[in-house]
């Protein structure tokens, strides 16, 4: 058994079993891999891959359990690359991080400028998203951290640590009926249609609760992902926007007329997460502070040492999260 195969099931796996796509992505052949998964499968005795002529078609029970063992072996080998890069080379390496649209276009600039200039030779690298593609991308191994406020809990080897709250504000022409309001209820925007992130993105789930408590449906006629097409959707008078509060600019969306709605919609939290068990470089140590001040190398080698999410939230407990 040798690692390069592990590698090869994890990364057919994470391809949909597309032996074509994974060979391109690891810069090697198609027939190549495919010899070392079958020699696999001839040394272990089981299949790892049902099959239908030439093409995979499905992981068996069986793969399914080697598969994760594998990933597991592969993520230790990663973190033992790391520890060695650690001591040797304590000030060069590489960050990968996945996260939203406003997080990376709102929340992340000046950290990220800081964090180059202190490490120029750490090589950073930015995956946007959804929250589910990016939890995702961490379950897979592709990123060292997820940064998001939703669907990161859906991997429970995750050690998530809470950054910040924040509020959602609604966004209007100056010519619309809600421009001039200085307070808005729930009743008040169930008359328009309405203009915001996809279902389970940044935080939609809170706007949906908040609409079926006060017993109204949102007329929903248009999501995306990214702020910034929900600004230009208002302007073309679609409809009225909800986004975060921290993605309306003041000189840049001053055509636009902001309403604070956090007393409609409960606040959200953003949080950054990392697989369980992995080694922290200390320069990931220092992007994670810089991201949110509170998260100190100590209280993020607790959470890591907790043994369960009941645990590492007991230690935010005392913990005032700011509010952006």
């Amino acid at each position: 058994m040798k690692l390069q195969q592990l590698r090869y099931i994890v990364e057919v796996v994470n391809h949909n079993l597309n032996v074509s796509a994974t060979a391109e992505s690891l810069y090697t052949s198609q027939p190549g891999i495919s010899k070392q998964v079958c020699m696999l499968e001839d040394e272990l005795g089981v299949q790892v891959f049902e099959r239908n002529g030439k093409h995979l078609t499905k992981v068996t029970p069986a793969g399914q359990e080697i598969v994760k063992i594998a990933q597991d072996i592969l993520a230790r080998v990663d973190s033992i690359r790391a520890v060695a890069g650690e001591f040797t080379h304590p000030e060069r390496g590489k960050l990968n991080i996945a996260t939203t649209h406003t997080q990376a276009r709102y929340a992340l600039p000046h950290v990220i400028q800081n964090f180059t200039q202190r490490y120029p030779q750490v090589s950073l690298h930015m995956l946007q998203g959804t929250p589910s593609q990016i939890s995702e991308s961490l379950g897979k191994g592709n990123v060292d951290f997820a940064i998001a406020t939703e669907a990161l809990h859906l991997y429970e080897d995750m050690v998530l640590l809470p950054c910040y709250h924040w509020n959602r504000s609604v966004l209007v022409r100056k010519d619309h009926p809600l421009a001039h309001a200085s307070k808005l209820s729930i009743a008040d925007l169930a008359k328009f249609p309405l203009v915001t992130y996809v279902f389970g993105f940044t935080g939609q789930s809170e706007l949906d609760e908040a609409f079926n408590t006060a017993g109204f449906k949102p007329q929903i006629v248009f999501t995306a992902t990214d702020a910034d097409v929900i600004k230009t959707y208002v302007r073309m008078g679609m409809g009225v926007g909800v986004l975060a509060s921290m993605a309306i600019d003041p000189e840049l969306d001053s055509d636009l007329v902001a309403i604070d709605i956090s007393n409609l919609v409960g606040a959200s939290t953003t949080t950054i997460g990392f697989k369980r068990g992995s080694f922290l470089r200390g320069y990931m140590y220092d992007f994670i502070e810089a991201f949110a001040p509170h998260l100190t190398r100590e209280l993020v080698d607790k959470a890591m040492a907790a043994k369960s999410s009941q645990d590492v939230n007991a230690l935010f407990s005392d913990i005032t999260l700011p509010l952006k």
